[in-house]
């Protein structure tokens, strides 16, 4: 099974310069193919991934600091950019910019890549033209390395292994028949359908205060001076704590539900959809001017959604997953929240508070995220059974006093359900 290490590099300040020339070097490649290809696509031509290469060996005449880098470096890139092209669409893909994309490149030949055990906190890796470089091995390898990908992250930098460790996914869980639904929230991060919460405060009040203050100073400086970015030095290491707080959450949660479940099943929610600006509202008498769009609220929601990284907490689990026999699905969340899960009935008026959800028709009283929870597992266990035989497999159930929304969930989830599965020429760079 294929699996990732990293590892905190210790890089000498001129192995450092030369790691920041090739992730600028990979930034420059990457942002000229893909506008090349933006250029071929309004010509009505096409070019891909192999003709690119050829242009980009080629460059290497003309421009020594495209030599000095490593070649596979470059290579690597623009088979990043032709899978991205193909997954996302060529107009999809964004450029790289020096200030959002830190400096990161890899080195796909494992062959190349010679690693030795210094002492007992201590190894050190040999790259193509970089040498030997010394990293902090805070675990066991584990396998063999199959490729390396260098990046920074702040004021350090980091390597990461992509290793086969040879462990095969077991047969069956350990626990067969048991499954979980789950339900994210921006209040608590994951409600669970037995009853269970999973929840962190990953800044605390103090910290979010001292963060605005940061963010103020960050502002008050002038563009390119010193101070300006030992602002923003403070600011990334702000953010970057907080995020590792929440990765460690994810891990910890994935962790309890992959060992614990067979069946785990998310709500297949679009994060970037949810989180998407209001759009201004003219005010029809007044031209240039706006009606209210509670556009102030929308944003407050975007940050609690943001913050909790649900996504993150949803990859986490699939990952683990891996180890433990578990089968993660996602469902289509449409009602979850105002169906009741003792009489089915759908009914908006019953979810009463973010908290509190009382069933108008049967009366019935629970916490609003374990009852969504619930209604998450039955939708979830409807696509993970088997199909009766004779019965065609999506088939729509019979009538019920549910109500035709209720009954179009269960075969709308099965859509979104996923198993644990002169032309411009490269010079102008």
């Amino acid at each position: 099974m294929l699996t990732g290490r990293r590892y905190r590099l210790d890089f000498s300040p001129g192995q450092g310069e030369f790691a920041e020339r090739i992730g600028g070097a990979c930034r420059s490649v990457w942002n000229t193919a893909l506008e090349q290809r933006r250029i071929y696509r309004r010509r009505g031509g096409w070019i891909g991934h192999h003709e690119q290469a050829r242009q980009v060996a080629e460059a290497k005449d003309d421009f020594p600091w495209l030599a000095e880098v490593p070649g596979h470096c470059l290579q690597q890139a623009l088979i990043d950019l032709d899978q991205a092209c193909a997954e996302h669409g060529m107009w999809k893909v964004r450029w790289k910019s020096k200030v959002g994309n830190p400096p990161s490149f890899r080195f796909p030949e494992g062959g190349k890549i010679t690693i030795e055990r210094l002492n007992r906190r201590w190894a050190r890796v040999k790259l193509p033209k970089l040498g030997w470089v010394r990293f902090r091995i805070t675990r066991p390898l584990g396998g063999n390395a199959k490729n390396a990908t260098v990046s920074r992250d702040g004021e350090h930098w980091y390597i990461s292994f992509l290793v086969e460790n040879g462990v095969t996914p077991p047969e069956r869980h350990a626990d067969p028949g048991s499954a979980v639904g789950i339900d994210r929230g921006v209040v608590k991060v994951v409600t669970r359908s037995d009853g269970r919460f999973h929840h962190r405060q990953f800044a605390r009040d103090r910290e979010v205060e001292h963060a605005k203050k940061l963010q103020r100073d960050f502002a008050r400086t002038t563009k390119g001076s010193a101070r300006r970015k030992k602002a923003a030095a403070r600011v990334a290491g702000m953010v970057r704590t907080v995020r590792r707080r929440r990765e460690d959450f994810a891990a910890k949660t994935a962790h309890t539900l992959a060992t614990s479940f067979q069946l785990i099943v998310f709500e297949a929610l679009k994060t970037r959809n949810m989180t998407a600006g209001v759009e201004p509202r003219p005010d029809p008498e007044r031209p240039g001017a706006f009606l209210p769009n509670g556009a102030a609220a929308k944003a407050g929601l975007n940050r609690s959604i943001l913050d909790k990284g649900w996504y993150r907490i949803e990859l986490a689990t699939r990952s683990k997953a891996r180890y433990t026999g578990t089968c993660v699905i996602t469902v289509n969340p449409a009602y979850t929240s105002q169906t009741c899960n003792v009489c089915t009935v759908v009914d908006r008026k019953s979810r009463e508070s973010q908290a509190v959800f009382r069933c108008t028709s049967c009366g019935h009283t629970e916490h609003a995220d374990v009852n969504a929870a619930k209604n998450v597992l039955t939708a979830g266990r409807a696509e993970f059974a088997q199909p009766r035989p004779g019965v065609r497999a999506g088939a729509r159930k019979p009538r019920n006093r549910v109500g035709r929304k209720v009954n179009r969930q269960a075969t709308a989830a099965q859509t979104t359900a996923t198993p644990a599965s002169g032309l411009a020429e490269i010079p102008p760079l």
